[in-house]
């Protein structure tokens, strides 16, 4: 959990560093590249803290038999996997929070009145639907050498392709096409939205919203049919 919130305060400290004195296109203008790195590092802290999380220790503690030793207990079901959800759904909040003071007191990052619920709205549904990725994606790797190498193998290349570690615009037209598809540029987008100090409204974007449900519902209905107490090596 240290990494989880670690490396992201690592990396918002280097790009906000580094492009200090540059500005970045974004929808309806420009903005200091620093304050467009804040939302897209808050999406892949999220990510970290909910998706990353959980397909680890979902699988660590499946191969170890800690689950199938703890469903022979009166403790419900339910109660286990929504102790597990919760416990990354906490650490999501905590390093968002961080996240956002790093961005306001290094970089003057913050997020104006009208956009700030439905940011809130985003990273609640954010740590949502990454958290049923990550019981989808845990049930489907067989063994926990594997959980790490398939973690880094699908979140790092959406992040490249989405908007995080690269401004979106500065992307080949044909990739921000193929991020559209996935869930990362979608929360990313809804983030940077707030940030944006020319968004227009409240920042609510029912497309984002919209993928992001799409991958939560699916990824769910995933989780549901294929969980499993038992250690996939028996």
């Amino acid at each position: 959990m240290f990494f989880t919130l670690a490396l992201p305060v690592l990396f918002l400290l280097i790009f906000g560093s580094v492009f200090h004195h540059q500005n970045v296109a974004v929808a309806g203008g420009r903005i200091d590249e620093p304050v467009y790195y804040v939302p897209g590092i808050i999406a892949y802290g999220l990510i970290a803290a909910t998706f990353s999380n959980l397909v680890v220790t979902v699988v660590r503690y499946r191969e170890a038999g800690i689950y199938k030793r703890r469903r022979t207990t009166p403790l419900p079901a339910s109660a286990i996997v929504a102790a597990r959800a919760l416990v990354a759904a906490a650490f999501a909040v905590a390093t968002t929070a961080v996240l956002l003071v790093i961005g306001w007191a290094a970089f003057a990052a913050h997020i104006p009145v009208r956009t700030g619920a439905v940011f809130l709205l985003d990273v609640v549904v954010g740590a949502l639907v990454f958290g049923c990725l990550g019981f989808a994606v845990a049930s489907l790797v067989k063994n926990t050498d594997a959980a790490q190498p398939v973690v880094l193998a699908t979140i790092l290349p959406l992040c490249f392709i989405s908007g995080v570690f690269i401004p979106i615009l500065e992307l080949p037209r044909w990739l921000i096409d193929i991020g559209k598809v996935f869930p990362v540029h979608a929360l990313a987008d809804a983030l940077l939205a707030a940030y944006n100090p020319h968004t227009i409204g409240s920042g609510l974007d029912w497309v984002d919203l919209a993928v992001l449900a799409a991958w939560g519902i699916a990824a769910l209905v995933v989780a549901i049919h294929r969980f499993s107490w038992l250690p996939h090596s028996t």
